[in-house]
């Protein structure tokens, strides 16, 4: 790799040493401090105008990333050169060097392969042939030191050649980098004689142990990034199907076969001229990303996060396509690499297990003593599924579809050459093979597999096979969603999505889902439900509304999968409807009943309804970790059993004034107080109360009231396990903007609040319940925070302190979300409630929107009888249910108009009118 310099078009226009070396050597003076000092100001000059040169061609040729990451070493080589020899020439000059006052310099780790980003590492070792005489003490400090000055950020070690030995083969790391050593300047022989002991006494023999640790440590560094390589924020260089990938390819090639250069890996059978090619041209591309990357930061950054994607998108020069911004042109076109990545690393351990493995066993991995023996003319070797000729799959493509049966059928791994000829073959998969029912069969034997469908659809989407079967799946390949909702390309989160299925319905995720397990031994429409799972984000990407078009989709697809009439039109809506119980949960006011009614109307069946529930909850799931949380289970329960009933029962269920008397009689029985007590309760108290709160908030809530006796404020919080968040409740005298008033007082705590009910009594009392969350999705559950919660609230409701001004002096954070412009909407229905006008409100989330929003409708003389709060990724949505001040719906269509562009301003974080002092 380290050729690459050689090769550098015009090197003189980055740095032209010998004019750099004119200017040393005209340097005046004899104070080593002050002549070191004026050679850095000649240095950083060189080095300044030489990482100019190299942007410039950058951003003249943007796509050319290995030339870029070769420019860089090229010019640290330089300077480091004329740093030598300037230190040894005029600093610490000596005319009769001992054999002990040797020095060499080694370009080590990246640097070492003549690779670096911008604002790179310089990793250099300094060899000494014994032990360091206080000649080469002085010339390593002097360098060392010229090399902070400028700026760089160095790694280095000095060691004489028997210290190198020893920390090499006690150490990985140590001997990684040294592997990749490669001579600068100072005493050549030296360099030679540490690179044959290098080679006789570190590498000889030990082959086999650096490949197994080697692919352990990959391991865990995939395991520790999150171990896919379609995260939609994915680390360029440690990540899964990122650079070091290619680097532990090329370091277990060259530690193995002594290989110089990746283009000799072909000489050794290791790699193919096409897949040469293949790892030149990925290698190049994430060159590229990581030198854009690193420019636009101004730092060593490797997370290609939301806020740069765009910019490096611009700077390499995508284009709008119909359906697909720059953005998501680019970063697919990166997952695609990736994917390349991925490939070639299973092909090259396929071949290093032929050469390094036991007879009969495979190398790191557990041999499979079984031998199934209809295999249909495939054939095992070393317990993987092979090819028995190389032209198996032409003589009959539907074995395409049917080599990834058989391993799913019998447990089996597919030997990666197999996966290299199911790649090449891929395009054998034309409309003839797609109609085939025996592919047919075949595929949705797999999809809806008894054992583990995830492994083997991903095996057969890393083959290429999946898009060329499914060719609307093959257009969600590698598609990313511009968002910081979603954790995973399109098709990675349809996969994972079936893999979650699977766990539920086999028990392994009964602790989270005992719902959806109990439903999933209920179902009928078993294949339906994992046909839709597949195909519920098909038409993303489109243009349109994605739900609409993938039910189109499933109408078209299902049948060829040979789905009856019956199945295939259930997928069709299970494919159209998949957001609407999730929808409703979150958005909706679940106490309300016209939001059960209007969704058991669109629901219609108890079977629908079993099988929405479960594709709501494993496509929420395989959005990524952190997103799935006991709030929004016991949300989708609530609902769930609210629409079931109605299903059930039709109109015919206990009415409203029956469910109220039926959770007064629980709650007494619950609470345990004597009838007048009770009585006095249940008379301070409204109907709407009755309904909105579940019984294990209500008899919290009567203890609360009891406890606070005759006071004007009682604030309490507790943990509340059952819904993954804190209980918050304010009993209070009554008054305007007491809703906003807590929303903003909760904020400035550190809290969130995903969901708030607001009730006042007969005598004049707010009792207001909120549901708060830390900023990770989490309940308060420490003492202190609990207490800096309730002091909070406190303070803000005796107006000890100005709120507005303690909001704003509160510093925003979440910079990232920048990256997304979120134009602020408001929906006003006056439908969805019998009793309340219903508003939605989309904006990008920030601190304290909810605040802003409350206060607005604080301006609107709107009273609050329920909030909820959804979050997803960069952009909230809130719902409030609102009456005007004698409780009616408010339905003045000037009003309406005033009230939505009100909140409009305050979703944009427009500054309120200043009327808080009234309040």
């Amino acid at each position: 790799m380290a050729a690459r310099i050689d090769t550098l078009p015009n090197r003189r226009a980055i740095v032209d040493r010998r004019a750099v070396a004119d200017a040393l050597a005209a340097l005046d003076g004899d104070n080593t401090a002050r002549l070191r000092a004026q050679a850095v100001a000649v240095l950083r000059g060189a080095l300044d105008a030489g990482r100019a040169e190299i942007a410039g061609r950058l951003a003249e040729h943007p796509s050319r990333g290995s030339e870029a990451a070769a420019g860089q070493a090229f010019l640290i080589d330089q300077l480091l050169r004329l740093i030598y020899d300037f230190t040894t020439g005029r600093l610490y000059p000596i005319n009769n060097p001992t054999a002990a006052e040797r020095l060499t310099l080694v370009a080590v780790g990246g640097y070492g392969r003549g690779e670096m980003a911008p604002f790179s590492d310089v990793d250099i070792a300094f060899l000494t042939p014994w032990k360091q005489t206080g000649w080469t003490e002085q010339v390593i400090e002097a360098m060392l030191y010229t090399l902070w000055d400028l700026g760089l950020k160095v790694g280095h070690s000095s060691r004489s050649l028997d210290e190198m030995v020893r920390m090499a083969n006690s150490d990985l790391t140590i001997r990684t980098a040294l592997l990749e050593g490669r001579y600068v300047w100072g005493d050549e022989a030296l360099y030679d004689e540490a690179s044959a002991r290098f080679d006789q006494e570190v590498t000889a023999g030990t082959a086999r142990a650096f490949i197994t640790e080697k692919l352990a440590e990959r391991n865990a560094r995939h395991k520790r990034l999150g171990d896919s390589r379609y995260v939609v924020e994915p680390n360029i260089k440690e990540g899964k199907g990122g650079l070091r990938d290619l680097h532990t390819l090329f370091w277990i090639g060259k530690y193995v076969y002594r290989v110089r250069t990746v283009a000799e890996l072909v000489d050794k059978g290791l790699l193919t001229q096409t897949e040469l090619r293949q790892f030149q041209t990925a290698e190049n591309f994430l060159w590229a990303v990581r030198c854009h990357l690193h420019l636009i930061t101004g730092r060593a950054e490797e997370r290609l996060t939301f806020d740069v994607q765009r910019e490096i998108a611009e700077r390499m020069r995508y284009a709008n396509r119909p359906g697909a911004t720059p953005v998501e042109r680019f970063m697919r076109h990166y997952f695609l690499e990736a994917k390349k990545v991925g490939d070639l690393t299973g092909l090259f351990l396929a071949h290093l297990d032929d050469s390094f493995a036991a007879r009969g066993r495979r190398f790191g991995l557990p041999s499979i003593s079984r031998r199934p023996s209809r295999l249909k003319g495939f054939k095992l070797d070393r317990g993987r599924l092979a090819l028995p000729a190389d032209d198996f799959f032409a003589a009959d493509p539907v074995r395409l579809i049917e080599m990834f049966a058989l391993a799913d059928k019998h447990g089996l791994e597919i030997h990666p050459l197999a996966m290299r000829a199911a790649g090449r073959d891929a395009g054998l998969i034309d409309g003839a093979v797609r109609r085939d029912p025996r592919a047919n069969v075949l595929f949705l034997d797999v999809l809806t597999s008894p054992r583990d469908p995830e492994t083997v659809l991903r095996w057969m989407n890393e083959a290429g096979v999946f898009g060329r079967f499914v060719p609307d799946f093959g257009r969600v390949i590698a598609q990313m969603q511009f968002d910081m909702y979603h954790h995973y390309t399109v098709d990675e989160h349809s996969i994972r999505a079936i893999g979650l299925l699977s766990q539920i319905e086999h028990g392994r995720l009964s602790a989270d889902h005992p719902h959806s397990q109990a439903i999933m031994r209920q179902l009928v429409s078993r294949r339906a439900l994992y046909v839709a799972v597949l195909l519920h984000d098909i038409a993303k990407g489109r243009g349109g509304d994605h739900s609409v078009l993938g039910a189109e989709v499933a109408m078209r697809l299902c049948p060829r999968f040979g789905l009856t009439a019956a199945e295939t039109e259930m997928v069709a809506w299970l494919v159209r409807h998949h957001l609407l119980m999730s929808a409703t949960a979150f958005k909706r006011d679940l106490a309300d009943f016209k939001t059960i009614l209007d969704f058991a109307e669109v629901v219609k069946s108890p079977e629908r309804l079993r099988l929405l529930l479960v594709l709501t909850v494993v496509d929420i799931r395989a959005v990524g970790p952190g997103v799935w949380n006991g709030w929004k289970r016991q949300l989708l329960t609530d609902l769930y059993e609210a629409a079931e009933e109605v299903l059930r029962l039709g109109h015919k269920q206990t009415g409203r004034k029956e469910r109220v008397a039926a959770k007064q009689a629980d709650l007494q029985a619950l609470l345990g107080w004597d009838a007048a007590a009770f009585a006095e309760l249940v008379e301070r108290l409204p109907e709407s109360y009755w309904i909105a709160e579940p019984i294990d908030v209500l008899a919290r809530n009567a203890h609360h009231i009891a406890e606070a006796g005759e006071r004007p404020l009682s604030i309490s919080a507790q943990v509340y396990p059952e819904r993954g968040a804190t209980l918050v409740t304010v009993y209070a005298s009554d008054h305007p903007g007491l809703f906003y008033r807590i929303a903003g007082a909760i904020h400035l705590a550190g809290g969130s609040v995903i969901d708030a009910r607001i009730h006042t009594t007969r005598d004049g009392m707010a009792l207001d319940n909120f549901l708060v969350q830390d900023p990770l999705g989490r309940p308060f559950d420490d003492t202190d925070r609990l207490e800096r919660l309730r002091a909070g609230i406190e303070d803000a409701l005796a107006n000890r302190h100005r709120l507005a001004d303690r909001l704003a002096a509160k510093p925003l954070a979440r910079t990232r979300a920048e990256a997304f412009r979120i134009e602020p909407s408001v929906f006003i229905d006056n439908k969805a409630s019998n009793r309340y006008t219903v508003v939605e409100v989309n904006a990008a989330d920030r601190p304290a929107l909810l605040n802003g929003l409350a206060h607005a409708l604080f301006q609107s003389k709107a009273t609050i009888h329920s909030a909820h709060v959804a979050t997803y990724g960069e952009r909230a949505v809130d719902t409030f249910y609102l009456t005007d001040l004698i409780g009616d719906k408010i339905t003045a269509p000037a009003r309406l108009k005033a009230l939505e562009k009100r909140l409009v301003e305050a979703a944009a974080g427009a500054a309120p009118q200043p009327r808080e002092a009234a309040a």
